[in-house]
C-alpha cells in the first residue's frame, strides 16, 4: 500500500493539515489491519507505517504551494501473494479452508479501502459535513489519495470469477464494509487517535508494537 500525497495549498489546507490528512489515511489501514483482523478473529500479522516528506529542491523550485508525501505500510496484508484465481488457490481445501481463505482475502480488501475512506470522512467533518455510501463512490477515491488502493482493489477483484455481475456485487459489499468500519465510533477514535500519533511523533517509520500499543490505548479509553 504506496501513494504519494500531492496537494496544493490553494485547497485551503495548511501543512499540519496536510499531515493530518496523510497521517488519517495510513491510521485507517493500520486500525482495519489490527482491530478489523482482529474484530474477525483472523491471525495477527506483522506491519509498520512509513511517511516520508518527499518534497526535491526541483518541485520547490517550481510551485512553492505543492507538497509531496510519500506514504505506506509495509506488511498487513493476510495474502502474500495474490493467486490466478480464488478457486485455483483453494483447489483441495475443505469446506472450512476454503471459508477461512475467502475471509482472509476479503478482509485484506477491505484494509485496503478503509485508508482513502478514512481520509475521505476526514475532511467531509472539516467541512462540517458528514459522508455515507450515496456521497461517495468507489471511484471517488482516487481524490482521497486512494489511486495506488484502487489498483491493489483491482487486482484482488481479478481472483474472483469473471463475471462483471458478481465482481460487482462483492466490491459492492466490502465497500460498505469497509465505511462501517470507520463510522464505528470506537474505529473512528482508534483511528483518529493514532493519526495524532504520527503527527506529533514527527517520525519516518512508526512500529507494529507502537501502533498496537496506541490502538488498544483508544480501546480502552472508550470502555
Amino acid at each position: 500500500m504506496k501513494r504519494n500525497h500531492i496537494f496544493n495549498k490553494a485547497l485551503n489546507l495548511t501543512h499540519q493539515e496536510v499531515n493530518k490528512k496523510v497521517a488519517i489515511h495510513e491510521a485507517g489501514h493500520a486500525t482495519a489491519i489490527y482491530l478489523g483482523n482482529k474484530q474477525k478473529s483472523l491471525p495477527p500479522i506483522f506491519f509498520q507505517i512509513f511517511i516520508t516528506p518527499g518534497n526535491d529542491d526541483f518541485q520547490s523550485f517550481i510551485s512553492k504551494s505543492t507538497i509531496n508525501y510519500i506514504a505506506n505500510i509495509d506488511g498487513g496484508r493476510l495474502i502474500h501473494t495474490l493467486p490466478s484465481s480464488i478457486a485455483e488457490a483453494t483447489k483441495g481445501f475443505s469446506s472450512a479452508q476454503i471459508i477461512a481463505y475467502q475471509r482472509a482475502f476479503e478482509a485484506d480488501m477491505i484494509n485496503i479501502l478503509v485508508g482513502p475512506l478514512a481520509e475521505a470522512k476526514y475532511l467531509s467533518l472539516r467541512e462540517g459535513e458528514l459522508i455515507n455510501p450515496g456521497f461517495i463512490h468507489l471511484n471517488d477515491l482516487h481524490y482521497f489519495g486512494g489511486a495506488s488502493d484502487l489498483e491493489h482493489i483491482n487486482e484482488y477483484l481479478e481472483c474472483f470469477p469473471p463475471n462483471s455481475g458478481l465482481r460487482q456485487q462483492k466490491i459492492t459489499e466490502l465497500f460498505l464494509a469497509a465505511f462501517s468500519f470507520i463510522n464505528e465510533k470506537s474505529n473512528w477514535s482508534a483511528i483518529t487517535a493514532l493519526a495524532d500519533y504520527i503527527v506529533n511523533e514527527d517520525k519516518s517509520v512508526i512500529e507494529c508494537n507502537e501502533i498496537i500499543d496506541v490502538l488498544e490505548a483508544a480501546n480502552t479509553s472508550l470502555m
